[in-house]
């Protein structure tokens, strides 16, 4: 009898050894569903399908293994006095021996468990990561100004050399980049502070043709868009922070928090009368940031 009882509670616990390893697995898979949901831009029902596996997978798991695959209880025992008869010493040790031998059997439920814990962890701080919005990559770097872009308004319309009396004003963008989703980082003031040619720096001799000037419009302060002109001190004016940046010197700061310069976009005007950029920027647009090193 004993001998029958023995194989059924072996088969009992190969049963639930394969239940609550299959429980911890779908808890891994659906941790993994529920990530890969969330980064490719979330769907609430599935979401909350696979947020269901993986919870309900580890707490199904964990119950199974401590139900059926560790010593049960209860165990009742007589305790005439504290000191225990040196048979129940024996008899304890021999529970505690055998108790640890089935758990360093089921080592993999121990790596299963593991890793449904782990990988859910690391799925949980998806949002985190996500919410910090998309990766600069090289947006911080380069814009959409290329050698030849032409200057364009944002209904598209080509900027010519007669489109601005001197003391005009015009925000520009390259042409194809008018209206994309990144054009803010390609907005460029363009000033005309003159009717000749301006050399604002030296090495800058043909940026400035028949006056018309070209900076970028995210202020090197907190990235707020300069976009007011004082025509009498020839001043551009960020309206966030009051800095004035002075576009014959090169717009460099002559007031406010701002650190740096406005980078300016080097112009020509082709055969047409259309103003292109010669090149893009020649540094990084916007305020300072760590790779930058200020």
């Amino acid at each position: 009898m004993s001998r029958v009882n023995s194989i059924t509670s072996r088969r009992k616990g190969s049963l639930a050894e394969r239940a609550a390893g299959a429980c911890l697995a779908v808890s891994i898979v659906g941790t993994v569903g529920l990530g890969a949901t969330y980064w490719l831009g979330g769907q609430p029902q599935l979401e909350g399908g696979f947020l269901f596996l993986a919870l309900a997978g580890i707490g199904v798991g964990v119950v199974t293994w401590g139900k059926y695959l560790v010593p049960q209880g209860p165990y009742v025992q007589d305790r005439p006095e504290m000191k225990s008869p040196e048979p129940e010493v024996a008899a304890m040790n021999a529970s505690l021996e055998r108790g640890i031998s089935q758990i360093s059997r089921r080592r993999f439920l121990l790596r299963l468990l593991g890793g449904s814990v782990g990988v859910f962890a690391v799925v949980n701080l998806f949002p985190f990561l996500r919410s910090l919005g998309p990766l600069p990559q090289k947006s911080l770097f380069v814009t959409n100004w290329k050698k030849g872009s032409k200057l364009v308004t944002a209904s598209g319309r080509i900027v010519t050399v007669s489109d601005l009396e001197v003391g005009g004003v015009l925000t520009v963008f390259p042409q194809g980049f008018e209206s994309a989703p990144s054009n803010a980082i390609d907005q460029v003031v363009l000033v005309r502070a003159a009717s000749y040619d301006l050399v604002t720096r030296p090495g800058r001799e043909t940026w400035g043709p028949q006056g018309y000037l070209a900076f970028s419009k995210v202020c090197t302060h907190a990235g707020c868009p300069v976009g007011l002109y004082q025509e009498l001190t020839q001043q551009l004016l960020c309206p966030c922070h009051q800095s004035l940046f002075d576009v014959l010197t090169g717009a460099t700061p002559v007031f406010g928090p701002a650190p740096r310069p406005l980078p300016q976009l080097p112009l020509y005007v082709d055969a047409e009368g259309a103003l292109r950029s010669q090149s893009g920027f020649d540094e990084p647009i916007g305020p300072g940031f760590w790779e930058r090193g200020a």
